[in-house]
């Protein structure tokens, strides 16, 4: 009696096992199939806005590593992602990127980046155009990140760009700063950028908007306060740079954008980063995670220098204002005259 027992206790048991070793190897297998099917890697972006200056970054980024060697659709798959300016949006569009499993993410603009480094610690993350990776809390510093994340700052040199307004608009000293309060780039830009520009002598006036809905109002309001509207790297504004434009026409009011892309929209001139060579930086950086070469916690943050002076002659005539011959030279060499 003891003995049947323990023969069907023991013929449970090993039906068990072998039903278990079955399902395994079933699950095995598909895992092994899915390998198969996804042959090429595959990068999640997550765009925050689409805008010139952001369009031209994932331009520059895609043709980088297509140069590389990874074409979109043949050697790389690409899951892009647009949160339309729509923060509300960035979580799900996140999760989704993740639920595909990527090779490695990209968070083009800070709050794209912070949404995707909310949802994974694990997967490796390029930051583009993320101007203080420290402050929104991305990286731990720009030497050693210590996180998932490393990539390219598009801090705006800032000191040049006064340099060139004291040579385009003489005399001019009250300088006005639009931000959106929704980004953390936003708040240290104005402290960068009020810190510079008083050692160098101007006034700083700055205005805030929550949202883009206030822009048009609150560019009236600067009319007879400000000598010029210096326009920071904000997604919120530069999505809207169409309505600020129309805006300071109105009321002659030059604008010096932080990138050259704004220039394009009706800025004066700037010296600022040039957003497609940002891109390829940041495709160099995807390029290295893909083979191998790159761990984002110990691989610093790249702080983008390159920029060229842009400006645009016809705004110029618009205004009445007189661009210096050598000023002139300089884009025409860079080719960013407009």
């Amino acid at each position: 009696m003891k003995s049947k027992r323990l023969i069907t206790a023991v013929s449970i048991i090993l039906i068990f096992l072998v039903g278990s070793f079955i399902k395994e190897s079933r699950a095995s297998e598909g895992r092994i199939e899915a390998k198969k099917e996804n042959k090429i890697p595959t990068v999640g972006i997550l765009q925050f806005v689409s805008h010139p200056s952001l369009d031209q970054i994932r331009k520059g980024m895609i043709d980088e590593m297509a140069d590389s060697g990874y074409k979109e659709g043949k050697t790389v798959n690409i899951d892009f992602q647009n949160g339309q300016a729509d923060q509300s949006k960035l979580a799900s569009m996140s999760q989704q990127l993740i639920s595909k499993n990527p090779d490695v993410l990209v968070g083009i603009a800070t709050p794209a980046a912070q949404a995707l480094a909310n949802q994974t610690k694990d997967i490796p993350l390029i930051l583009g155009a993320v101007s203080d990776p420290v402050r929104a809390g991305l990286v731990k510093t720009l030497e050693k990140p210590k996180t998932n994340a490393t990539g390219v700052s598009d801090i705006a040199p800032v000191d040049k760009q006064l340099d060139l307004v004291e040579k385009i608009l003489p005399g001019k000293k009250v300088m006005g700063i639009l931000t959106s309060s929704g980004e953390d780039n936003s708040k240290s830009y104005i402290e960068r950028t009020t810190k510079i520009a008083e050692a160098k002598g101007f006034t700083v006036k700055s205005y805030t908007v929550p949202s883009s809905n206030e822009i048009t109002q609150m560019v009236h309001s600067m009319a007879g306060q400000i000598d010029f509207l210096y326009i920071p790297n904000d997604n919120t504004i530069a999505n809207a740079i169409d309505s600020v434009i129309a805006v300071t026409d109105q009321y002659k009011i030059p604008v010096i954008p932080s990138v050259d892309a704004m220039v394009k929209q009706g800025g004066l001139a700037t010296i600022g980063s040039n957003q497609y060579k940002l891109g390829r930086e940041v495709g160099k950086k995807v390029v290295g995670v893909l083979e191998g070469k790159i761990n984002p916690a110990d691989t610093s943050v790249e702080i983008f220098k390159e920029g060229d002076p842009s400006v645009n002659k016809e705004k110029a005539e618009e205004l009445g204002i007189t661009i210096p011959q050598d000023i002139i030279n300089q884009a025409n060499k860079a080719k960013d005259v407009n």
